[in-house]
């Protein structure tokens, strides 16, 4: 594999690896809120939270995700110096409480300050369906917008199932890999293998394929896996070549809707995320060998 077009440095931990904490989600974080028992909140209430998750969290990340919606300006000026900020640069087509059916580049994000800003981050909805070629355009856009704002680019493909009969869930995140990847963003942040339900060779395995598809620097995702098969899970995909995580719901799902959610965190997520370092630090594939 050849190197990175960019320096990852600026996310990642001394050793090479990376660990990373996401707090972009909008729509998906409000319904969350409801399904706790705590309704439909207000802006303000999701700008606390992710504020609260960057106070906390942040400091132990070697980099940190957030959108422009929802507390981007506070976050940039509360975390470290040694957290790196990537910024959503995604567009959401989403209907109330359902998944993200599309995305696009937001043009607010394409042109706004990137003062403190070391990365932009994309969703792409990947599908076998007419429009495969125009997410690989918006891929491609993407990752040149990146280079001309003078930052990291983060491609985020998650694959999505459309008329086929003889579905795949693996094979497809490897298609879209092999396919996406190629186009070299200076990261890739995709799915867990297997959704983390394997024994620890078959995550092995499968993390090995997977490796085999994608031509970058990797890291994997958290969200539709349970959380105590997140650790494992990421620990056999850093041992068969991801540099490590960038996770959101792993680590906080469960606090959504607490009446102290500073306390929470400290309580419940700290030792998630200080686990998940662990692990990077001590098996993670480093960045700069890819």
């Amino acid at each position: 594999m050849s190197p990175s077009t960019h320096d990852l440095s600026p996310i990642a931990r001394p050793g090479g690896g990376l660990a990373m904490v996401a707090m972009d989600q909008r729509e998906s974080l409000r319904d969350m809120f409801d399904q706790a028992g705590r309704g439909r909140p207000a802006d303000d209430v999701l700008t606390r939270f992710k504020l609260d998750v960057a106070e906390v969290l942040g400091p132990l990340a070697s980099a940190f995700l957030i959108d422009r919606h929802y507390g981007f300006e506070q976050v940039r000026d509360v975390l470290p110096a040694s957290t790196g900020l990537i910024l959503a640069a995604d567009e959401l087509t989403q209907e109330d409480g359902g998944p993200v059916e599309e995305t696009a580049i937001d043009a607010v994000v394409a042109r706004q300050d990137l003062a403190g800003v070391v990365a932009l981050k994309l969703l792409i909805i990947w599908r076998r369906d007419a429009l495969r070629e125009r997410r690989v355009e918006l891929a491609r856009d993407f990752i040149a917008l990146a280079r001309e704002r003078g930052v990291l680019s983060v491609l985020e493909p998650v694959v999505r199932r459309s008329t086929e009969a003889d579905w795949d869930a693996e094979v497809a995140i490897r298609e879209a890999a092999r396919e996406l990847s190629a186009l070299r963003p200076d990261l890739y942040k995709v799915q867990v293998p297997l959704a983390g339900t394997g024994d620890e060779a078959q995550q092995r395995e499968a993390s090995r394929l997977l490796d085999e598809a994608i031509a970058t620097p990797w890291v994997v995702l958290s969200q539709g896996v349970e959380r105590e098969r997140f650790l494992p899970a990421v620990r056999a995909a850093c041992l068969e070549g991801a540099s490590g995580f960038l996770a959101g719901r792993a680590l906080w799902s469960d606090v959504v809707g607490a009446d102290d959610v500073p306390a929470v965190l400290r309580e419940r997520s700290v030792p998630r995320l200080e686990a998940l370092i662990e692990t990077v630090d001590d098996v993670a594939t480093d960045w700069r060998t890819r």
